[in-house]
């Protein structure tokens, strides 16, 4: 068998989008993936479902698996002929021991890439609106271990030198040793008064930043109760910061928002989220599944021609309702007598992208309003067909028959509980690492309950905020005794996500 490829992928400082496009690439052919505590997990999404990841889990003393350990595997898994990743945190060539490990794979005559990495030492200062070289400042920049042994006596760092001829010093991984970092170079001729920041976590929404000078810094950063993972900026380049924090100032800054919707549609309140400086945690707390019976679907599309409307309460329902259309090997063709109702403007562009013209959208977005605004058009004996949910609310059927409509209702999918996993979701409620839930159909409640247990929620949720895409689902949040703050007036990603900035008092559009 020939060996595979091993490629050192250097994941970038923490947020998952630094990931550049060669290393993206990699970790989806990936057979195997390797990778730190400190490489952004929420890459290991883009794996194939059938790649085997492994956590090598290093972290200031404290190790998963010993670096030959590392090393050992990597040449034992390409020796399986296998496309291997080696994930790590940051660029793997810049304090990642990377080197040591293309070493190894050298040795063994084991071919491998190395695709460079974001590295915290430029990202996360600037992230904190510290350029790390600026033209009125200085020209140069230093990158230095800040994880040597302060009693090692052969030091490979040259003190006299960069205290003095260095402009901006960036220390990686030196949080232990910042007061021995702050008083060599103050001992080596750095004056006192140097400008100094310490950036813990940064590039992500628990971003925290401590700036003093080189006399101060070391009290300060213990004061603010900074650790690991940080890096320590020396340099004029830090008084930047007052007029170049960006980040930080983001509407959502730090908070941390769980995301209850399904895998396959999270990423759009996600991504709205976090371009708010938030931090998305996606919890799917349900899954969009096909229908046990299809058969009564079956029939209404064979009978298409007979029906005066269908009415789309969901995206879901048209892309379920059109993939069961191919499969019978029919296309819009088959609506061309039918005028077609959408609940919103998603669900009419989701209609839109198959190239058809929607009849009506009413302005209030709930099956109410539907048929408030269907009143005068839909005539005795016209037959409806609603394609959706299995668990859908019965107001827009009954109503509509109430209106002399012959409807016919059909599941064109179910939603069934998530495969969030209440388990890490659970402590970190308890923890208080959740600041807002958000909750965009009834279906999320009743599954985000089932899924933690109802025992305790109580108490999970006695300091976490609730927000509501609208009142049905907010009503179905407080019949299992879920408090809700917001609750959305427009009932779109969009509206909630402006009601969630109104009630934080954020400005901003809503991106």
């Amino acid at each position: 068998m020939s060996k595979g490829t091993v490629y050192l992928v250097g994941a970038g400082p923490g947020d998952p989008k630094l990931i550049t496009l060669k290393g993206l690439e990699c970790i989806r052919k990936a057979d195997v993936i390797v990778h730190d505590r400190l490489a952004g997990r929420r890459l290991l999404a883009y794996a194939r479902p059938e790649a085997e990841i492994i956590c090598a889990g290093k972290s200031p003393g404290r190790h998963t698996l010993k670096q030959d350990e590392i090393n050992r595997l990597l040449v034992e898994k390409a020796g399986e002929g296998k496309t291997v990743v080696r994930l790590k945190g940051g660029d793997p060539f810049v304090f990642g021991r990377g080197g040591e490990e293309a070493e190894a794979l050298a040795e063994a005559g084991v071919p491998f890439e190395v695709v460079p990495g974001v590295t915290s030492a430029v990202a996360a200062p600037a992230y904190a609106g510290i350029p790390v070289t600026h033209r009125d400042c200085t020209s140069a920049l230093t990158i230095v271990t800040g994880n040597e042994d302060p009693l090692k006596e052969d030091s490979r760092i040259a003190w006299d030198k960069i205290s003095t001829g260095a402009g901006t010093l960036v220390f990686l991984m030196g949080m232990a040793n910042l007061p021995f970092i702050a008083g060599k170079l103050i001992e080596n001729g750095r004056p006192a008064e140097t400008p100094a920041a310490v950036i813990r976590w940064g590039t992500v929404p628990g971003q925290q930043t401590v700036t003093g000078t080189l006399g101060d810094i070391s009290e300060k950063a213990s004061r603010a109760g900074l650790k690991n993972p940080a890096v320590i900026i020396v340099g004029e380049v830090v008084a930047l910061r007052d007029r170049l924090n960006w980040f930080e100032k983001k509407p959502l800054f730090g908070r941390r928002v769980l995301v209850t919707r399904s895998r396959e549609q999270a990423s759009a309140l996600s991504e709205a989220i976090e371009a708010l400086g938030g931090q998305a945690v996606e919890f799917p707390a349900i899954r969009v599944a096909e229908p046990e019976d299809y058969s009564p679907l079956d029939r209404a599309i064979e009978g298409l021609d007979s029906f005066r409307w269908v009415i789309f309460t969901s995206v879901n329902g048209v892309e379920s309702f059109f993939r069961r259309l191919r499969q019978h090997r029919k296309d819009i063709r088959e609506l061309r007598p039918v005028r077609l109702c959408a609940i919103g403007p998603k669900t009419r562009e989701a209609l839109e992208a198959y190239g058809l013209l929607v009849d009506y959208v009413p302005d209030e977005y709930r099956a109410e309003e539907i048929v408030r605004g269907l009143a005068g058009k839909i005539r005795a004996g016209d037959r409806v067909l609603l394609p959706r949910a299995d668990v859908a609310r019965k107001v827009l059927p009954d109503a509509l028959a109430e209106l002399g409509a012959d409807v016919t209702e059909v599941t064109a999918y179910r939603t069934v509980t998530g495969d969030g996993g209440g388990t890490p979701v659970r402590e970190m409620l308890r923890d208080g690492e959740i600041h807002m839930i958000t909750f965009t159909s009834s279906s999320t409640v009743r599954n985000f309950v089932k899924l933690l247990g109802e025992g305790g929620l109580d108490r999970l949720l006695a300091g976490v905020k609730v927000a509501c895409i609208g009142p049905i689902t907010a009503a179905t949040a407080r019949e299992l005794s879920i408090r809700v703050d917001v609750v959305a007036k427009e009932y779109t990603i969009e509206g909630l996500v402006r009601a969630i900035l109104e009630y934080y008092g954020g400005g901003g559009e809503v991106v």
